[in-house]
């Protein structure tokens, strides 16, 4: 019997739920799940809605109907991070247990003239009597920091250079970087897929996957969408939401295997989302992105 047999793929898709998808949303969204379905895995959706104040009601049934209207159906249940709140104390405890998270009173005005925060809490509060968020300790962790990207190899960063993480803020909310280590290692994810934008949170997250002892997933970090300014697309900077007519979805899918560097064929582009998804799995090429560079977002015609 075989005990070192790789792990089934499990892939995901991450959406936090501060506002409708957009396009660079549905190309990382795609991205994720082609790579999942092309290795017969899974692809599972999380809500991360660990952040209540930038999440406003509704946001997340948008999410799932535009996945829905897309094609991009997930298996299993929807995993929600508000729920996860336990797990990631847990975790946290345990880091502060090995001497890699401590608490923290500085605010960023304080430290505003630094290019990161400068560690000032590292061995002791600066101000025992003032609200305190949880850093995760960067100058205790492979230096230099050092993984894999699928697109981009092997690549190293300075944890100096970094900062220490917020793994816990001041008003009690878990922050991004430990709740996405925790819920990754719980759902045995396999492959992250996301955009490049994420690609300089992986050293914090490798080092906290390290000391507490979760496996590694593969990573693939995906080239991103701009805006006809050159900035990335966001809801922070109002990218339109998703088309919701049945030809503005076709297109827009279709858009978003041009945008993957997949070369769909011209026609495709009217064809029902089952096809383009079929063809898209069928002929998924992840080293066709290395030809992929930041583009624009498509416009409509």
């Amino acid at each position: 019997m075989n005990t070192h047999a790789t792990p089934r793929y499990r892939g995901r898709f991450a959406p936090t739920p501060s506002g409708p998808l957009h396009f660079g949303s549905l190309v990382a969204a795609l991205g994720s799940y082609l790579d999942a379905r092309a290795a017969g895995g899974e692809w599972l959706l999380r809500i991360e809605d660990i952040d209540p104040p930038r999440c406003p009601e509704g946001a997340a049934d948008t999410i799932l109907a535009q996945l829905e209207a897309f094609g991009l159906e997930w298996d299993g249940e929807v995993s929600w991070q508000h729920r996860r709140h336990a797990a990631y104390q847990a975790a946290l405890e345990r880091l502060e247990t090995l001497g890699l998270a401590y608490p923290c009173s500085c605010s960023r005005k304080q430290w505003q003239s630094y290019a990161v925060y400068p560690g000032w809490c590292r061995r002791g509060v600066c101000r025992p009597n003032a609200p305190v968020a949880w850093r995760l300790r960067s100058d205790l962790g492979e230096h230099p920091a050092r993984f894999d990207d699928r697109l981009q190899g092997r690549l190293e960063f300075d944890p100096a250079a970094l900062g220490d993480a917020v793994l816990k803020r001041k008003d009690a909310l878990f922050a991004y970087q430990l709740a996405v280590v925790v819920d990754d290692a719980e759902q045995g994810i396999t492959d992250v897929v996301r955009g490049m934008d994420l690609l300089d949170n992986t050293p914090w997250q490798r080092q906290l996957q390290r000391a507490l002892g979760y496996p590694a997933p593969r990573y693939l970090h995906l080239p991103l969408v701009v805006a006809a300014n050159g900035q990335k697309l966001s809801k922070q900077n109002h990218a339109p939401a998703l088309a919701t007519e049945p030809a503005g979805i076709r297109r827009q899918l279709f858009a978003a295997l041009e945008a993957l560097s997949q070369a769909p064929p011209a026609a495709l582009a009217r064809c029902p989302v089952a096809e383009q998804l079929a063809w898209g799995i069928a002929r998924w090429s992840p080293a066709r992105l290395a030809g992929a560079a930041t583009r624009p977002v498509p416009q409509e015609h």
